[in-house]
């Protein structure tokens, strides 16, 4: 202890020596930019550094090359300050800061967890263990940082695959299929999750004709502007697809509403 009381007396007896070396020489002097004032308080720094000692041989400069073989590197990167928050880890296994996603171990799903902010990395930590740590998103809102690691693994059975792909593919079906598949690709928050329902509606084609396919996905863009995987494998599976279109409105109307009375009814007409 005695010795560290020493080191740090030391230490700040330098600070002072050093401040009143230079400090007090430029106390009069007047610069007119930042660069001016570097300059000479670098020219006094030097001066102090290879300034004799007056009890010793050498100088502060001298014995810091003899020194500087012992000293550690110094970090790859400049210190960064950090602030902290407390995030709930969703169930799409991602949390939220600052309008960006960041994924962490699905394990973690409805966890709470700490959330190491700087201006380059987003790290996350749970009971003081890091498990996560991505580069900071900025730009543009809504953005998803998602490591392969991270996903369940049903997700990660679709890792080699893209929205691109399934786009591609669907294309070589025809354009109400690609709209199909556009339309599941948006909506979910993370692309991974709808992988699945875009290879289930590609893969119809191993049972259906793809022209059907493609008439299918037309059919229940006529029903609704948002259709479902289900709903197209409904229609595939009552032939929906073959029917021309106003036979098929009937149908679904009988079928939906056969008890439905005409509006003759209602006004005394239908006697």
């Amino acid at each position: 202890m005695q010795l560290l009381t020493l080191s740090k007396a030391a230490v700040e007896g330098t600070v002072g020596i050093v401040s009143t070396f230079i400090l007090a020489a430029l106390r009069n002097q007047q610069f007119l930019s930042l660069r001016e004032l570097n300059e000479a308080v670098w020219d006094r720094l030097y001066e102090f550094n290879h300034k004799p000692f007056q009890k010793k041989n050498g100088s502060r400069a001298s014995a810091f090359e003899e020194e500087k073989l012992f000293l550690l590197p110094l970090p790859g990167h400049p210190f960064e300050l950090a602030t902290w928050k407390i995030a709930t880890v969703q169930y799409n296994y991602h949390i939220s800061v600052d309008t960006q996603n960041y994924s962490c171990p699905y394990e973690y799903i409805k966890q709470k967890v700490d959330v190491r902010m700087t201006r380059s990395t987003i790290e996350i930590f749970f009971d003081g263990n890091r498990i996560a740590s991505h580069p900071r998103l900025y730009v543009r809102p809504n953005q998803y940082s998602t490591l392969e690691a991270h996903m369940p693994p049903d997700h990660q059975k679709y890792v080699q695959w893209n929205g691109e792909r399934f786009v591609s593919w669907a294309e070589k079906v025809g354009p109400n299929t690609t709209s199909v598949i556009r339309l599941f690709l948006n909506r979910y928050a993370v692309e991974q999750q709808s992988y699945k329902s875009c290879m289930a509606l590609l893969k119809l084609t191993d049972k259906y004709p793809p022209q059907r396919l493609e008439a299918a996905c037309s059919k229940a863009f006529s029903f609704t502007a948002s259709p479902s995987l289900k709903s197209i494998q409904s229609i595939l599976r009552s032939g929906q697809d073959k029917l021309p279109e106003q036979e098929a409105e009937k149908s679904s109307s009988d079928s939906q509403y056969g008890f439905t009375r005409g509006a003759e009814y209602y006004d005394g007409r239908d006697d």
